[in-house]
């Protein structure tokens, strides 16, 4: 049976919505046991939309794959003790704790250290002053809305992927590995810090937004175009639209040789004093290569359009709808062995993927589902804490625990 790279390791997890369940599930997807620790009820997410008609959390469902759920009392001192009994329970791969809610009460660092010295925890915040937010907001405050949505408008258009809880959620995993590792070295945990603004503040100099705006020239609109280089959408004979991009080089001679027009685009940069072979040069010349290449994509069908495209390596994807894609795109199916097909409680058969890291000493864990809400509580309990069956039995008595 495959066991994944991070085996052994065991991490407790308090969160919800995207960038820290996103973490948490990365590691169980690697073979790490994840503990979901939630309130009897559910936790802030549980419903959150898209949801079934009965009411089930497609959202919370994709999130949690993998994971182990324990629901406990969280607003009554025993459950709260046993919260922390939890975090801090004995073992060498363990002690990893995961929220984004603030720190304090049982999830207070301090009180968890005085348990267990070497405990690392990440808590993940909104702002690094432990403020609220989340990607709509971020994105506000960082001016993105600004440069998306068509050139001739003027307001601000909210970009609909969370791509700073994407990012986060991935930076929670490589924080927990990283103090993970630490520890292994030197024997001491930590209380790592991460907020969302900061990892959008970040990737924003990467990408060098924030230096364009420094040297007074601020990213503009270009609706659907390609930022300092060549692409943007066509629409086909048959009224299929697609997505062309010359980024690269090579790129740019498969457009070049698919549209059979090379010559055309020698004489083109002549006339306008540029050189094509320059992606940055290529978007200059955008307005007039669209005309050359929407001329010829307009005038074929989209399948003949592909088997140009295909046969001469250009970089392109035919646009098409979600339902499109879950009902027809092979590599949306578990034709990708990324993908199958698994039995979610409350929904049903869904197409479910496992990891997208592909180890070449690891067998991928296949995709597993999420748990029901406290599916795990008793087995948990009796593993870590020792807390058999009578005693089981009068905290489930006493409603400090629910067993799913």
């Amino acid at each position: 049976m495959a066991t994944g790279v991070l085996d052994g390791m065991r991490v407790v997890e308090a969160a919800a919505f995207v960038a820290a369940p996103l973490g948490g599930m990365t590691l169980a997807q690697m073979g790490a046991q994840v503990i979901r620790i939630d309130d009897l009820r559910g936790g802030l997410d549980h419903h959150r939309w898209p949801v079934t008609q009965d009411d089930t959390s497609l959202f919370w469902c994709g999130l949690n794959r993998c994971k182990r759920s324990v629901t406990l009392d969280l607003s009554c001192p025993e459950g709260r003790e046993l919260a922390m009994a939890l975090i801090t329970a004995p073992g060498d791969d363990a002690g990893i704790f995961l929220t984004n809610f603030p720190p304090r009460g049982w999830l207070d660092h301090d009180a968890l250290r005085a348990r267990r010295p070497d405990l690392i925890q990440l808590t993940l915040q909104g702002d690094r002053h432990g403020g609220s937010a989340v990607d709509y907001t971020v994105n506000a405050r960082l001016g993105v809305p600004f440069f998306t949505g068509p050139p001739d408008s003027d307001e601000p258009v909210n970009h609909v992927l969370p791509a700073w809880d994407l990012i986060t959620g991935q930076m929670v995993a490589v924080g927990l590995l990283g103090a993970e590792r630490h520890r292994r070295r030197t024997g001491q945990g930590q209380h790592v810090k991460l907020a969302l603004q900061d990892v959008g503040l970040a990737v924003m100099a990467h990408l060098g937004f924030l230096a364009e705006a420094q040297r007074g020239q601020p990213r503009q609109r270009h609706g659907n175009e390609l930022f300092g280089a060549f692409g943007r959408d066509f629409t086909c004979a048959d009224g299929t639209r697609v997505m062309v991009v010359g980024l690269t080089g090579k790129q740019w001679r498969g457009l070049c040789e698919a549209t059979d027009s090379a010559l055309q685009m020698k004489a083109l940069g002549a006339r306008l004093g540029l050189d094509l072979s320059r992606e940055g040069d290529r978007f200059h010349a955008r307005r007039e290569i669209a005309q050359v290449v929407g001329a010829w994509v307009g005038q074929r069908s989209c399948a003949q359009v592909a088997q140009a495209f295909d046969h001469h390596g250009v970089c392109w994807s035919r646009y098409q709808t979600l339902a499109e894609l879950v009902a027809s795109d092979p590599e949306c199916s578990p034709a990708n062995p990324m993908f199958a097909t698994i039995d979610q409680p409350g929904v049903g058969p869904v197409l479910a993927p496992r990891i997208p890291l592909d180890f070449s000493m690891a067998e991928p864990l296949p995709p597993g589902p999420a748990p029901r809400l406290g599916e795990h509580t008793e087995q948990v309990l009796g593993e870590l804490l020792g807390i058999g069956t009578g005693e089981f039995g009068q905290l489930l008595a006493r409603r400090v625990v629910s067993a799913g």
